[in-house]
């Protein structure tokens, strides 16, 4: 599915999982800043994935790899979606722990370095549990928010999932447990569901966010409550059939 490019720093603590399609203008803006937040702090990598972009994403990724060696890039050859996206990166990722942000620069990086700090480092997470950021105070045009209103609430009744926005893309969780998750398309809008079905708690921590600057969304109604409302039924009847064993081995004395 990807091809890696770029491949620096070795032994990272958390990879910063970032998927992009078409997102060259917010490229040098949001590495710069992942940079600012997080150097000196931990041991990280950024792993961003290139989701078959045609807008010159792949050649500001591939400069800016060139001058931070803690980005690596993986490439899409065609589109493959973000869920997709997201799946190829934590695959590539070599951080026990991974954070994910959305590549618009509406997620403040800042954030990931708060979430972790608030838990007591890294070292104090466990793989039980999915961080998730809550954006209380949402800063997009009113018809993703109103799309996103109705979704969330939807989604929260159906799958009884305990999260008030499941669609902020900052998440921190075990690279472990989310490739123990089954994958299929659009799953990152489910993660917490999934988690919950696999036995780990959920954490929701209030986030930053702010206003696209750069860029135009790839998302609107359509997308969101057409698509959300077919996939929502179906991770419905894959919670009923996922099973969560809990076993030991017997020790026979002989």
């Amino acid at each position: 599915m990807g091809t890696k490019i770029s491949c620096l720093t070795e032994n990272p603590e958390l990879s910063v999982v970032v998927p992009v399609h078409n997102e060259s203008e917010n490229i040098v803006p949001l590495v710069s800043e992942i940079k600012a937040a997080l150097e000196g702090h931990l041991n990280y990598e950024v792993v961003y994935v290139d989701d078959g972009s045609n807008d010159g994403t792949l050649e500001k990724l591939r400069s800016m790899a060139k001058q931070f060696p803690r980005l690596r890039v993986v490439r899409h050859y065609r589109r493959c979606g973000q869920s997709a996206a997201i799946w190829t990166g934590v695959k590539a990722a070599r951080g026990k722990w991974i954070a994910t942000l959305d590549g618009d620069g509406q997620n403040d990086p800042q954030d990931i370095l708060f979430i972790i700090s608030a838990k007591g480092g890294l070292e104090r997470l466990s793989k039980e549990v999915i961080i998730c950021g809550y954006r209380k105070k949402r800063r997009d045009t009113w018809i993703k928010r109103i799309s996103s209103k109705i979704a969330n609430a939807v989604r929260s009744k159906m799958l009884m999932d305990d999260t008030p926005d499941t669609g902020c893309g900052l998440k921190v969780f075990a690279r472990e447990a989310y490739l123990s998750l089954p994958f299929f398309d659009h799953m990152h809008r489910f993660l917490p569901a999934l988690f919950l079905s696999k036995g780990a708690r959920i954490e929701s921590v209030e986030v930053n966010h702010r206003p696209r600057s750069k860029g135009k969304t790839h998302y609107g109604i359509k997308n969101r409550l057409g698509v959300g409302i077919v996939d929502l039924f179906g991770v419905m009847w894959l919670r009923r059939r996922m099973k969560n064993p809990v076993a030991t081995e017997e020790k026979i004395e002989t």
